[in-house]
């Protein structure tokens, strides 16, 4: 299967889903057909902070077309944060949307985790997720969402993250976990594998983009369909 991905916000999340994605294909042996568009990142920021669900989901829409017209057959957004206008996407698009929030339900209970903490946007942090994993609990940092939030917009945006940017990541994710009671923490943007990769926290993390790109690798390689999905994800 063809996957089209809209791409771009932020770029370093970009690079990952593509590296990881030809990674699974690899070791698979399977071929890897995807397109890829840009959206644009400051444009999806001051629509995720205004709360304009219609403008951003008309945007993509026009993307999707041209992920349409490359070939494609399934579409998936490079960002959680850009999920929040997925439901708004989904009822306008040309091509089906593969959701990177709701398998993560099936997936934490499969490994056990009945209580997780949320790194990502603070839009991520304070809805919860946008409130779709109803099968696990989770919980946010206790401070100031907003602070923690406009890092991680400062790591997204530039593809770099400091050390001090490190730091707050981690001290926010072991607050979860010593204070908030949680299993582990979920890495729920996809640009905080600038922060995480090769550094040990202290604590168990899963990276939402990882189960992502499982489903996205089994629909491109037909291990997976569409249908076999549903209702597992928002399609």
């Amino acid at each position: 299967m063809h996957i089209g991905l809209i791409g771009g916000i932020g770029p370093a999340a970009t690079v990952v889903y593509y590296q990881r994605l030809t990674d699974k294909l690899r070791q698979s042996g399977d071929k890897l057909e995807l397109t890829i568009v840009q959206a644009d990142v400051y444009e999806l920021i001051g629509n995720s902070l205004a709360d304009r669900q219609q403008e951003q989901a008309h945007i993509y829409a026009r993307l999707i077309d041209r992920l349409k017209a490359a070939g494609a057959d399934c579409v998936a957004i490079s960002s959680l944060g850009g999920h929040f206008c997925f439901d708004e996407t989904v009822k306008i698009a040309s091509l089906p949307l593969v959701s990177a929030l709701t398998p993560l339900d099936t997936y934490f209970q499969r490994k056990g985790q009945k209580r997780v903490g949320l790194l990502g946007t603070e839009i991520v942090m304070r809805t919860h997720l946008y409130g779709q994993l109803t099968q696990t609990q989770t919980v946010a940092p206790a401070g100031d969402l907003v602070a923690l939030g406009q890092v991680y917009q400062d790591v997204a945006t530039s593809g770099i993250c400091t050390q001090d940017q490190r730091e707050a990541f981690f001290r926010a994710g072991q607050e979860m976990i010593d204070v908030q009671g949680a299993d582990a923490i979920v890495l729920a943007g996809t640009d905080l594998n600038l922060a995480f990769d090769n550094h040990d926290p202290g604590y168990r993390v899963y990276d939402a983009l990882d189960v992502h790109v499982e489903v996205l690798a089994g629909l491109a390689s037909d291990a997976l369909t569409l249908d076999d999905l549903k209702p597992d994800t928002l399609l």
